[in-house]
């Protein structure tokens, strides 16, 4: 990792500014709030994966003791919202999970026994649980609704594939096409040919702190929302298209969040300004864990089907394929940029992409860190890897040999950017976990991946407080630690340590505008804000100071709380006298107020390459991730500590991927996956050690040239994995995650 010498804050390690609360269990949660006569919410969720509802008895569950209301989607507005955004289901049902109704009592205890006397009468329906019978001729249709409040792809840095529209085969709700050239033709002249379909199972966030809301109704006719969101300007836009409601009488209240990896944006945020409407008193709805697996939204499955031609000497000529991702009853979205990514990652002059956006009753998909690519980079790396083998050729090198670089037209007509693919494959490639010698049974894999980066305009607030502090204000929410890095970039801007700086957010009513936590953008995004935003709040600084000392503004410095004069230190005057200089009455300098806004207008896309290091058990087919690399550029290393917490979390969650992380459905349609014994999040014992390599590739208008660095490290794994697993013991699987049994079967004697 390079670093620079001439920051005193940037480039060196800090920890998080909100961690001692964290840890010290001082942090206050949603639900935590205990606000003055504050109702429960139980929700009573579908147990069918469609059908239609027929009579709902809820005479009993009223005649408990502190019920306050039971409500069902007839006692709610008629709202025009697709199918699955509908608070509750009105007429029928199209997932396991799908709240139907909603008890509200004095107590979370009540509630839940009141929620069990709740009778339902459905009657089930044909339904389709799986890409292949959805996409059928005569398959039922899930959606009569194919839209969505919340642009889940345009909030992740989504790119603008072309979409064909709605389909008329089965449930495919849109296709995604991009196309180069003739790849048939281009096919059938390619001396090697490769051809294969990989399939990634679905997966959940598995967040430690479950869905949890709390609405207020106000007396202006409108409604505060305490909920751990992402992103509070977007939650306010869902939730007011959905509720159909001005969004100035919405007032979101961002609170810490336990973990969202992009499904923390909006979910129940309408349904509980609905109920708090409905009871007029505050209301809390909170999920259980196996609430969380079956009505909290996870990660599409996806089935990709190539085939990847190249000549003799390892160029690739020709990419064909067709990716089907399976969103649940809902209609996706999030693989326009997974078509692109695919065939635009290695120089291929002639592609045909088509990506399939299918509809079935399961539980709705929502972004899920790095949306759509370790399901597409586990098909592309795989391949590359099997099509290297077939030539003889170092799989590094026939990535090298094939990698775009800077100025390479994209598959959308743009031209990419600076960016660091080479040199983190070169870094691979002379990485001693690469080079080194293997045990008998060891294997060594190599993937990359990549991440084109959202933006969003944003606008940041710096003043000197009274103490001689600065104070920054954000709207962002904070779910990797980027208050920390805003801080510093802050500190660095105006000159003081970073202690000297605090971190600030009001609600959607008072903060200034930022874009949602996802896509790896509140860095790339909102760090130029902050930077100019401290620079500006300097120039005034040191004009008031100027005009203390009656010296000129070029010939003073900040140095450890006060404004010297240059070459002249004992003239000075402390950053705490300025602040009540300018806020004093009858002051003749105004107040200290930096302001900024900023619209990025290119992306700086990420790339970063894993190395895995796996040993199979060949008489038991027992494996083993025993050493893990990841090489990744950065951009600019603001807080290494930080990146490297992301690439550790990012990675062992794509890890999870191949450990076992799969959401199973029976062929009924009903979830097998509903609790942490079932789903199976990875395991400290089989966390490897991960060794992580910061390359700085700087991006032209990152702050100080950073790129975001969340996303990347969250796809190459399974591929690394799969493709470690072949070089160990000559067995090539392409279904994640691993399952035992297949490895087991297919071992060579």
């Amino acid at each position: 990792m390079t670093t620079s010498s001439t920051h005193n804050v940037i480039g060196r390690s800090m920890r998080r500014v909100e961690g001692a609360h964290k840890v010290t269990g001082r942090t206050v949660f949603t639900a935590d709030l205990a606000l003055p006569g504050l109702a429960f919410v139980k929700l009573v969720l579908a147990q069918h994966p469609h059908a239609r509802i027929g009579d709902i008895d809820v005479e009993a569950a009223l005649g408990m003791p502190g019920v306050i209301a039971v409500v069902t989607a007839a006692d709610l507005p008629a709202l025009k919202a697709a199918d699955t955004d509908l608070p509750l289901a009105r007429g029928h049902v199209v997932y396991v999970g799908q709240p139907v109704v909603a008890v509200i009592a004095e107590s979370r205890e009540a509630a839940e026994d009141a929620a069990q006397l709740v009778s339902v009468d459905y009657e089930p329906l044909p339904h389709v649980s799986d890409v292949g019978a959805a996409i059928a001729d005569g398959a039922t249709e899930v959606l009569r609704s194919r839209s969505s409040a919340l642009d889940d792809a345009a909030a992740h840095g989504g790119a603008s594939a072309k979409a064909t529209g709605a389909s008329t085969r089965g449930n495919v709700i849109a296709v995604h096409s991009i196309k180069q050239g003739d790849a048939g033709a281009a096919l059938r002249t390619s001396a090697h040919v490769f051809e294969a379909t990989y399939e990634s199972a679905g997966v959940h966030h598995s967040p430690m702190e479950t869905h949890v809301v709390i609405a207020r109704p106000e007396p202006d006719g409108g409604f505060t929302v305490w909920t751990p969101t992402q992103g509070m300007f977007a939650v306010r836009q869902a939730t007011a298209a959905i509720v159909e409601m001005d969004p100035a009488l919405l007032r979101i209240v961002p609170m810490p969040v336990g973990g969202g990896f992009g499904g923390k944006i909006c979910l129940f945020e309408p349904l509980a300004v609905l109920l708090a409407g409905r009871c007029g008193r505050p209301v809390l709805l909170e999920l259980t864990r196996t609430e969380e697996f079956l009505a909290g939204r996870g990660a599409p499955g996806a089935v990709v089907s190539l085939r990847l031609g190249a000549d003799e000497q390892g160029r690739l000529l020709a990419l064909d394929a067709d990716v089907h991702f399976d969103n649940g009853a809902c209609a996706g979205g999030l693989g326009s940029f997974a078509g692109l990514m695919l065939a635009g990652t290695y120089r291929i002059p002639s592609y045909r992409v088509d990506v399939h956006e299918v509809a079935t009753h399961k539980t709705p998909v929502q972004a899920y860190r790095a949306p759509g690519m370790a399901q597409v980079f586990f098909a592309l790396e795989s391949a590359i890897d099997e099509i290297a083998l077939q030539l003889g050729r170092d799989p590094i090198e026939l990535r090298l040999a094939n990698a775009v670089q800077a100025g390479d037209v994209r598959p959308d007509g743009l031209r990419w950017p600076v960016i660091g693919l080479v040199e983190v494959l070169r870094e691979a490639q002379e990485h001693p976990l690469y080079k080194g010698p293997r045990a008998a049974g060891e294997g060594v894999g190599v993937a990359v991946g990549g991440w084109g980066g959202g933006r969003e305009p944003a606008v940041a607030h710096c003043r000197l407080d009274t103490g001689g502090g600065l104070l920054v204000e954000v709207g962002t929410s904070d779910i990797s630690g980027t208050d920390t890095t805003l801080v510093m970039l802050a500190a660095e801007a105006f000159g003081v340590g970073a202690q000297q700086v605090r971190i600030e957010r009001g609600d959607s009513r008072t903060s200034p505008f930022a874009g949602v936590a996802g896509g790896s953008k509140i860095t790339y995004s909102v760090g130029p804000a902050v930077w100019r935003a401290a620079v500006e709040a300097r120039a005034q600084v040191l004009h008031a100071a100027g005009e203390l000392l009656e010296a000129s503004p070029a010939d003073l410095e900040i140095v450890d709380g006060e404004v010297r004069v240059l070459g002249a230190p004992s003239r000075s005057v402390t950053l705490a006298r300025i602040a009540r200089e300018t806020t004093a009455y009858g002051s003749r300098l105004p107040p200290i107020e930096g302001s900024a806004r900023v619209a990025i207008s290119e992306q700086a896309p990420m790339f970063t390459a894993h190395l895995a290091r796996v040993r199979v058990d060949r008489e038991t087919g027992d494996w083993a991730v025993t050493a893990y690399a990841v090489i990744q550029d950065v951009g600019r290393a603001l807080n290494p500590a930080e990146i490297e917490g992301q690439i550790h979390g990012g990675n062992l969650q794509a890890l999870g991927r191949a450990l076992g992380e799969a959401v199973v459905h029976s062929p009924e349609g009903q979830p097998l996956t509903a609790s942490f014994i079932d789903y199976a999040i990875p395991t400290i014992d089989q966390a490897p050690m991960v060794d992580s390599r910061l390359i700085e590739i700087p991006a032209p208008e990152g702050p100080l040239g950073a790129r975001g660095v969340g996303e990347p490290p969250a796809i190459p794994a399974p591929a690394a994995v799969a493709n470690a697993i072949a070089s160990a013991c000559g067995v090539r699987l392409r279904q994640m995650p691993v399952k035992l049994e297949d490895l087991i079967l297919i071992l060579p004697r």
